[in-house]
């Protein structure tokens, strides 16, 4: 891949951090690379844990 692919891929990863947006394409490649005897989350379940980290989910928890 070009510089500019790989400028394009770290601007787009940036953006997606910025705005609290999951990336799990790197969790996958995270997984795959150090954890290759573990199953991976689904999209679905990575997401939902991603929120919950993010947003907490104790009752009553204002900012």
């Amino acid at each position: 891949m070009g510089s500019l692919g790989q400028a394009g891929r770290y601007l787009g990863q940036s953006l997606r951090l910025m705005v609290g947006m999951p990336d799990y394409d790197t969790y996958l490649n995270h997984m795959e690379r150090t954890h290759p005897d573990k199953e991976p989350m689904s999209y679905e379940a990575f997401f939902r844990e991603r929120l919950e980290a993010r947003y907490g989910g104790g009752a009553g928890k204002c900012c």
